[in-house]
């Protein structure tokens, strides 16, 4: 993981915990006080809030248990690998750019795309000018080409 998606994890930790860990509790209070809890659908549903958030933070608390960080200073750009900012062309000529990342990370509408993907599995450990093949999700093979990499 890099290290700004690091931060980005850890802030989205500390909101759940303060924040919304707050909102939630003032849900359930207020659904208390309605009365009779067996046919009590807001706070049926503020628990089943409560449940969602505890389950997001106890993940996100795993990940973070478990995360490395690159050191950016110590990437290559010789070849793909997470970290990389790319721009690669497909075999129809057109070019993309994309900066890969892992899973937790991917945010494909901003440029970022996970090494899992079809696309950056088909390009992870190329050197320029090496091509990859992937399988997109509708099934179609795609070649590509790596044309520049950089950190």
């Amino acid at each position: 993981m890099t290290s700004e998606g690091l931060k980005k994890l850890q802030d989205e930790l500390e909101n759940l915990k303060t924040v919304q860990r707050k909102e939630v509790a003032e849900k359930i209070k207020v659904a208390l006080s309605f009365g009779d809890l067996s046919e009590n659908s807001e706070y049926d549903e503020a628990k089943n809030d409560q449940a969602l958030l505890e389950s997001r933070i106890a993940a996100i608390e795993a990940q973070l248990k478990n995360v490395r960080v690159l050191d950016e200073s110590e990437m290559s750009s010789e070849n793909v690998h997470i970290g990389s900012k790319v721009r690669i062309k497909d075999d129809q000529g057109r070019e993309f750019s994309y900066v890969i990342s892992g899973a937790t990370e991917a945010d494909p509408f901003n440029g970022k795309i996970s090494d899992e993907s079809p696309v950056g599995k088909s390009i992870m450990g190329l050197q320029v000018g090496e091509t990859g093949e992937a399988i997109l999700p509708n099934g179609t093979t795609v070649q590509y080409t790596v044309l520049e990499i950089s950190r």
